[in-house]
């Protein structure tokens, strides 16, 4: 049995919530509360397996109720949330920054035409996101960047540049991509496409996040773009993207009768073909396996290949997948991961012991 815990300030929100979890013989509501702080009681005497924290509230927000239990009381945190503001956007992020484990849509009502898909998949969310293990927030860890030098073996600078690097992420990934971007040097330009795996409508607020800690531009690309330098793209949700041999993009909707979603094995796998040994793939936290099988294509084709750690990863299930098939060249946390990136990108090279 799961142990949930409801903090929304909508009473009408509340009652739905609570009529999904009771309706669900898994599930069991150990607590609703209403605000910040009486979500912060409850997390403390109730001690539940997973907390779904609406994001918009009076006196605590989400953030900073997220913060305040994950200093204490680290347990998973779902955010559900509609679609907001900016201001809200910036909210969720800094929550899953924080320490939050997913974001999810509030399930729609009873007569919606996609009510039964996203309840189902809310469900889906608070079962799976039960059973990640969280560790206590330190205060200092959001503001701390280790300055320290490369790990054995990895080169200080590269002897020729790489042009491309491909990222995929799934559960964690946003807070993973904001410390990566953040880290890289300011005269990084080699462009980078990532695959995020994450609810459809909050793709536009993440980068809007993201963009306020790095130079490089954020793109949702649409078919026929090519690829310039000092651009990250990021995969559409619910898109596969592709290179073409012009170096140009190819986004296309997948299609759901094709069996199992591979957004992020489909990306390696094209920049494996295209770029060969030129390129860097990297594969950060999340369930499941995508990404692994592709790549491995990359390191086959001579291409730089990296995992993110276990100790840093919310869920080491893709990192994972992809270290068994002897994918990975490098398994790095992700402040190294952004070394790597600033000596494998600068020709004449960096001091990796500098912070950028």
């Amino acid at each position: 049995m799961i142990n949930v815990l409801i903090v929304e300030d909508s009473l009408t929100t509340r009652k739905y919530l609570k009529h999904l979890i009771e309706s669900d013989p898994e599930l069991h509501l150990v607590g609703e509360a209403k605000n910040g702080m009486e979500a912060l009681e409850l997390a403390a005497r109730k001690h539940p397996d997973v907390i779904i924290m609406d994001i918009q509230m009076p006196g605590m927000n989400g953030y900073e109720t997220t913060r305040a239990i994950m200093e204490k009381w680290p347990v998973p945190i779902v955010i559900h949330s509609a679609l907001v503001s900016p201001d809200q956007t910036e909210n969720i992020f800094q929550a899953m920054r924080a320490g939050a484990v997913a974001v999810t849509p509030k399930p729609a009502g009873i007569g919606h035409p996609e009510s039964k898909a996203m309840v189902e998949k809310f469900i889906r969310t608070i079962k799976l996101m039960s059973e990640v293990k969280v560790v206590r927030l330190l205060k200092s860890r959001q503001t701390h960047r280790r300055a320290k030098p490369l790990p054995a073996g990895i080169p200080e600078k590269s002897e020729g540049g790489s042009e491309l690097i491909v990222i995929g992420a799934s559960t964690g990934g946003p807070p993973v991509l904001y410390e990566i971007l953040s880290g890289l040097s300011k005269n990084h330009e080699t462009p980078i496409i990532i695959v995020q795996h994450i609810s459809n409508g909050f793709l536009e607020g993440m980068l809007g996040w993201l963009a306020r800690t790095t130079h490089l531009k954020l793109i949702i690309p649409k078919t026929g773009e090519r690829i310039q330098k000092g651009c990250v793209y990021f995969a559409p949700e619910d898109h596969n993207i592709e290179i073409t041999p012009a170096h140009s993009l190819l986004v296309h909707k997948m299609i759901k009768s094709k069996g199992l979603k591979r957004p992020i094995s489909h990306l390696f796998a094209s920049a494996a073909k295209i770029y060969g040994k030129n390129a860097i793939g990297v594969l950060l936290t999340g369930m499941g396996n995508d990404g692994a099988i592709g790549l491995k294509e990359m390191r086959s084709k001579g291409a730089v290949t990296i995992v993110q750690d276990r100790e840093s990863s919310v869920v080491f299930g893709m990192p994972g997948e992809a270290v068994k098939l002897n994918a990975a060249a490098y398994v790095l946390p992700p402040p190294e991961i952004a070394l790597f990136l600033n000596a494998a990108c600068t020709p004449d090279g960096i001091d990796p012991t500098t912070p950028v």
